[in-house]
């Protein structure tokens, strides 16, 4: 007969976990909401059982369960949860330990060691970050000549495809007149990779050192490309006294529309749908912006999915899921690809390099050649 197994629950790691979600972890009273509101139950057979993972935080068990890296924080459960228990943070004080017990998933640890080396997380060398720009001549920013920092970003900078969606915000914030600059190769990695990833020490590290960069560099108020910069900024550096303002560049774009500073003249005749990123809605609260920049666009007609705003669904992107294989079958994208296509709509538009990414790959894995995947930024600048 087989002796049966014996959990023991680890009372540090129960309080530690209470101390670094101030108390909300133990809010939770096991209703249930958050798994059911996973998006990984539309995919999967046997759904991911969030709860179950709550209920071991609470009495502290973590057995290096592979479930701990699932989590996109997509933030669904959040919005839903009867009791505002912030599940995306336990799950990341969780990987956090895993990291102390060196049970993370192969290749993981890599990507640390690419923003340690080369200042980003997709391992190109620091000295290409400015590549992107190389025939724009861009200015390095001044803060006595210009008024916002454009934030690129990494994948901004080192994606092809993100590379274009850069280049549109240069074209866009000079049509306006802004006066701006970047930080050439010196621009720094936000540090959102490694956050969500789990390292909390090393996050720490990386955004005290930025927050005194930028304040040194006289940056009151920056432009961010991508919807997880913006929110790691807005969110997470306070805590470090950073006293610059962010934007996402949807809100800085809306805003030069409303002062008239930036103007559409061209019309861009395509029936679009807007995929809502879960780090510029849920998690940051803006759902408006991009729509308001859309509806400014002349010709353009714009549709909404059947689910949108604070229902839309995640790409599978976030939380580190990025630099984590997520099995052909399993992915959310393909979800909001069918979704987008029920619209009848000619282009699925974002606002965020790893949602243009997820949707892309999922287009190109259905075999579906009439709808594209475009950024707001690049639609916008049609229209200039």
């Amino acid at each position: 007969m087989q002796a049966p197994m014996v959990l023991t629950p680890d009372e540090a790691l129960w309080e530690r976990l209470f101390q670094e979600t101030r108390g909300a972890m133990a809010l939770c009273y096991q209703c249930g909401v958050c798994t059911a509101a996973c998006p990984w139950g539309l995919v999967r057979r046997e759904p991911f059982s969030v709860r179950t993972m709550m209920r071991r935080a609470q009495v502290g068990l973590l057995d290096g369960d592979e479930s701990l890296w699932l989590c996109a924080a997509c933030a669904q459960c959040e919005a839903l949860c009867p009791r505002g228990v912030p599940v995306a943070e336990v799950f990341q004080s969780l990987r956090e330990y895993a990291w102390e017990q060196r049970r993370v998933p192969r290749g993981l640890s890599s990507v640390l060691w690419s923003v340690y080396w080369n200042n980003n997380p997709w391992f190109q060398p620091p000295s290409y970050r400015s590549r992107w720009a190389r025939d724009l001549e861009v200015p390095r920013f001044d803060p006595e000549q210009h008024e916002i920092l454009y934030y690129v970003g990494c994948t901004s900078a080192y994606d092809r495809r993100a590379q274009k969606v850069a280049r549109a915000i240069v074209q866009l914030l000079r049509a306006a007149g802004v006066r701006f600059g970047t930080l050439g190769d010196d621009e720094p990695c936000c540090g959102e990779a490694v956050k969500s990833l789990g390292h909390r020490p090393y996050f720490y590290e990386i955004a005290q050192n930025n927050a005194k960069r930028f304040a040194e560099a006289g940056v009151r108020e920056l432009i961010a490309t991508s919807p997880h910069c913006y929110e790691v900024f807005q969110n997470h550096y306070p805590r470090f006294q950073a006293e610059f303002r962010p934007y996402h560049y949807t809100q800085y774009l809306a805003r030069l529309l409303e002062e008239g500073r930036l103007r559409f003249s061209r019309e861009v005749p395509l029936r679009v749908t807007y995929h809502d990123p879960c780090y510029l809605g849920r998690r940051s609260g803006e759902y408006e912006a991009p729509r308001r920049v859309l509806d400014a666009i002349p010709g353009l007609e714009r549709v909404e999915m059947a689910h949108f705003g604070p229902d839309a669904l995640c790409c599978g992107g976030g939380g580190g899921r990025m630099w984590l294989e997520t099995r052909a079958g399993e992915r959310f994208a393909d979800l909001r690809v069918q979704e987008a296509l029920e619209t009848g709509a000619q282009v699925i538009v974002t606002a965020c390099p790893f949602c243009m990414a997820c949707l892309e790959d999922s287009l190109k894995g259905l075999g579906i050649q009439r709808m594209r995947v475009m950024d707001v930024a690049e639609l916008a600048a049609m229209a200039v």
